[in-house]
């Protein structure tokens, strides 16, 4: 009977902690860059701005001129600018985190 209880405890805190890491890794969504080059402040997000799916986030100066490194893939709440104007980045950098919204 100890061994039963144990078990269902032991279900029980596998399935809270599921529940609770689902929800908290949903909460933002990495925005990563296309280009390599320079971030220019001309165009670069605001954290708390909103954003929609396809808005540019993220200038860089490349070898041609300025390019889009960074556009919003989906709805929401700009959180996060990890990057600030004169950083050198790398394609497939996380630039951007994005809350979504509520559905």
């Amino acid at each position: 009977m100890a061994h039963k209880k144990s078990i269902m405890i032991i279900t029980l805190l596998l399935v809270v902690g599921a529940v609770a890491w689902s929800l908290a890794a949903g909460q933002m969504v990495d925005q990563r860059g296309v280009l390599s080059g320079n971030v220019l402040a001309n165009g670069l997000v605001a954290p708390g701005a909103m954003a929609r799916e396809g808005d540019i986030l993220v200038y860089v100066e490349t070898l041609t001129g300025p390019a889009v490194a960074v556009r919003a893939n989906i709805d929401g709440t700009v959180r996060e600018v990890l990057v600030k104007p004169g950083d050198k980045v790398r394609s497939g950098d996380t630039l951007v985190r994005i809350e979504p919204f509520k559905r």
